[in-house]
């Protein structure tokens, strides 16, 4: 699944058509309201456009192209395009999931450049590329489990300190 801009094309039975045409033709009962997961304010509903995209000879057998849209509850002209390859056996659902989870990534993503630096690093090969991130992604990984599985990380700042001590420095 990959978000695609606006102006993306796809090849449609009479031709190659953008996907907001495509999407501006769906009939009103292809929109289905969904959540993509759970969000900092609770539940990220949405309203979800599925549809199969011709194939021509292209796909391999028991898999399909598909275009996913999603569209704000708020804002109906707030709409986001998506171009997916997937096994015909998947559902809807499913489809929405994985549209949903790019949320959690960028997350974890800004986390690691905060934290571990996956941001900065000035290499001109792709060895050295590969190794700072590599090593930046693993830190990163390190540091989730270890403050997930550490019962010092979930005791208060205050708790965790030595007792006050009754000498006084001048």
């Amino acid at each position: 699944m990959v978000e695609v801009p606006v102006r993306q094309t796809v090849t449609d039975l009479d031709g190659r058509r953008r996907v907001d045409t495509l999407v501006g033709r769906a009939p009103a009962e292809a929109w289905h309201q969904i959540s993509a997961g759970p969000g900092v304010r609770g539940e990220r509903e949405y309203d979800w456009a599925w549809a199969t995209l011709p194939s021509f000879g292209d796909v391999p057998v028991g898999y399909v192209r598909t275009l996913l849209a999603r569209r704000s509850l708020d804002d109906p002209d707030d709409i986001a395009y998506y171009l997916c390859f997937h096994p015909a056996t998947v559902e809807r659902e499913q489809i929405v999931a994985v549209a949903g989870a790019r949320w959690a990534i960028e997350e974890c993503f800004q986390a690691a450049k905060d934290q571990c630096g996956l941001d900065h690093y000035q290499v001109r090969r792709y060895d050295s590329w590969y190794r700072h991130i590599t090593l930046a992604i693993l830190a990163h990984a390190f540091l989730a489990v270890t403050a997930a599985t550490d019962p010092k990380a979930h005791a208060g700042w205050a708790r965790s300190q030595s007792p006050t001590s009754a000498v006084s420095w001048r």
